[in-house]
């Protein structure tokens, strides 16, 4: 049995047992009694371990101090701070909680993550070293078996931990891909008789379990040190001769990022075409490898993403599966990696009690019979079916408890296939244990940060406890938010146009089906075929439904914006634009779309048995937004 096993809830979840209500603070603060009266249970509970260590210690502060002016006036200025900032954030802070904020990937957390929290940082525990964290870091690393359990992975063989943020762990996945495609040339410099008969062209594209076995081998020689110190982590990555890094060009920036920290340099990031779709071109990534491996070029390694952060699009992850076995027949290889930091989580969607990926069909009559979906969708279709079922395929995978798990920032996380890999990055010996399996000394020897709180480790951890990574529990609360973008975008394919003082607008969402929970849309006036001109319709909408217009508070609808231009996404856009009614040409001149951008996180939107009135109400919201845009353009 594993830990993860041993530490999960019943798997005999229903509706009763997880009511997602229950689950939040609640737009309105439902549920704020339950919230202080816990809150208060753990600060008590914390003030009484200080209290209750070593109780024959002195206090520190007499009550006759206590009593004096000097300390009244101390305490008297921190409660002023402390209501400035309340002010403060009360006045400009953005209003995740509330059905009415459709913009950015945010919503309402989880009151057991945001509790576990509070709880642990008065602790202030360090999860960098064992020492410093003695109740947390045994946390993170069940928190990551946890992670990498729900992604496919064999919980025995693989690793996992929290980060930071997607931004780090996407950087630890290059990490690990520059040093593991480095390190069998080191070997051949240093000891060529473990690797015998191997030209340069195959021993750069040795496939991952390849290299992990060497590192064995090398280890029984007693040269790991030296052909470490040989590889890109002793002497760089140097001029490319590690190969290129292929990422769709719906990636995000943080892969330019990374390449340029590890050396890998972006002249050697090379960005692919995506569709129409969004989703990376498997065509034109094949095009692509071919042409390197015709001029000897490896493939360090290839990205995949599974939900874009402006689109919410799901990459093909089993087609390109495929098209990395076809190519591992021909001695071809290199590292996989899959940002699924945005829609990692999603996967608890398709797995049962028994973590048992399920069965197409099956999948469909779980969202139905569970109450999951209350409105009957096509979700998900067959080919986003197939990409999730694919995902254990990847060598690492970067995954955010943060976006999708509902739980406070900042908690990132990766998870790592095959755990053996950790010694290509390790500056101490990767598998030092003071206290048991789960309890390495020191975690900050082969992760990419140093000190982290260790209060994010147990907001992971309290909330994996409580809610289920399967069907049973994260998939009750992200059904509901794919629900959404389903009804949403169903009901604005419906609606198509608007007319607002006696001129018609027309409204078309990017994808012709959303692939998670993000919509982008974009309006233009029947008859404008100039995309400038849409383009400032759309971002003068932005203006009013953001805080560009003033203090969101008085906004009744917020949401986000994003440009979609060539040179980042070729002429994917074209199609979009020309079903807008623009001319082809005006994207050959403009080369860039404007659109709003609606995440729907929320989780109460789609199971509110008012949804139709709701929907009204938002199609008079969007006619006042678009009123005010264009009584605007006739003032100025």
């Amino acid at each position: 049995m594993t830990n993860t096993e041993k530490n999960s809830t019943s798997p005999c979840v229903n509706e009763d047992a997880l009511k997602v209500k229950a689950l939040f603070l609640g737009p309105k603060s439902e549920n704020r009694d339950y919230f202080k009266n816990m809150l208060n249970f753990l600060m008590d509970e914390h003030m009484h371990w200080r209290s209750d260590f070593h109780p024959e210690d002195r206090m520190v502060s007499s009550p006759k101090e206590m009593r004096s002016e000097e300390y009244q006036t101390t305490l008297d200025r921190t409660s002023e701070v402390l209501m400035q900032l309340s002010n403060k954030l009360k006045e400009t802070s953005m209003p995740w909680f509330s059905s009415r904020y459709l913009g950015h990937m945010n919503s309402d957390t989880l009151m057991v993550a945001n509790l576990a929290y509070m709880a642990t940082i008065l602790y202030n525990p360090n999860n960098v070293a064992y020492e410093a964290s003695t109740a947390t870091t045994p946390m993170e690393i069940e928190a990551g078996k946890d992670m990498a359990t729900m992604l496919g992975f064999d919980p025995e063989q693989s690793w996992g931990h929290i980060t930071t943020d997607g931004t780090i762990a996407n950087y630890e996945g290059l990490w690990m891909a520059r040093n593991l495609k480095s390190f069998p040339p080191a070997v051949k410099k240093i000891r060529a008789d473990l690797v015998p008969g191997l030209d340069d062209w195959q021993i750069m594209n040795m496939s991952t379990s390849q290299v992990l076995d060497l590192i064995g081998k090398v280890k029984e020689a007693g040269c790991f040190d030296e052909v470490r110190n040989e590889s890109a982590r002793g002497i760089g990555a140097g001029d490319g001769r590690l190969g290129v890094v292929l990422v769709p060009q719906s990636k995000h920036y943080s892969w330019v990022k990374a390449a340029d920290v590890l050396g890998i340099g972006n002249k050697n990031l090379i960005q692919v075409q995506v569709n129409d779709q969004y989703h990376m071109d498997i065509d034109t990534l094949k095009s692509i490898i071919d042409d390197h491996v015709a001029r000897k070029v490896p493939i360090l390694a290839v990205v995949a993403v599974v939900g874009t952060t402006e689109e919410g699009a799901i990459d093909e992850i089993d087609r390109i599966v495929k098209l990395r076995g076809e190519y591992e027949k021909q001695g071809i290889n290199f590292y996989f990696h899959i940002d699924a930091a945005y829609g990692g989580y999603s996967r608890a969607l398709f797995l049962d009690e028994n973590n048992r990926f399920m069965e197409f069909k099956e999948v469909k009559e779980r969202l139905s019979a569970d109450g999951i979906f209350v409105h009957e969708h096509d979700y998900p279709l067959k080919k986003i079916y197939e990409s999730y079922k694919a995902i254990p395929a990847a060598d690492s995978i970067t995954i955010d408890p943060h976006k999708m798990g509902y739980i406070p920032y900042s908690a990132g996380g990766i998870t790592i296939k095959d755990r053996r890999i950790l010694d290509l990055i390790s500056y101490f010996a990767a598998y030092v244990f003071e206290a048991g399996e789960d309890s390495p000394t020191l975690l900050g020897s082969y992760i990419m940060e140093g000190s982290k709180a260790g209060a994010t480790a147990a907001a992971v951890w309290a909330t994996h406890r409580l809610i289920p990574l399967n069907v049973t529990g994260y998939g009750r609360i992200i059904g509901r938010s794919i629900e959404g973008a389903q009804m949403l975008s169903k009901a604005l394919d419906k609606t198509k146009y608007l007319t607002v003082n006696g001129r018609k607008f027309q409204v078309e969402t990017l994808a012709e089906k959303p692939d998670f929970n993000i919509v982008c849309l974009a309006f233009n006036e029947v008859g404008n075929t100039n995309l400038d001109a849409m383009n400032n319709l759309n971002q003068k909408i932005y203006d009013e439904s953001s805080y560009v217009s003033g203090p969101v508070y008085k906004n009744d609808w917020i949401t986000s914006k994003t440009a979609l231009a060539r040179e980042d996404y070729g002429n994917a856009p074209r199609n979009f634009v020309k079903r807008l009614g623009i001319p082809e040409g005006e994207w050959d001149r403009v080369g860039s779309v404007y659109v709003l951008r609606v995440c729907l996180l929320n989780p109460f939107i789609s199971h509110d048995e008012h949804f139709d009135v709701m929907w009204s109400k938002f199609l008079d919201i969007l006619k006042e937004k678009i009123a005010q845009t264009i009584t605007c353009d006739v003032k100025c």
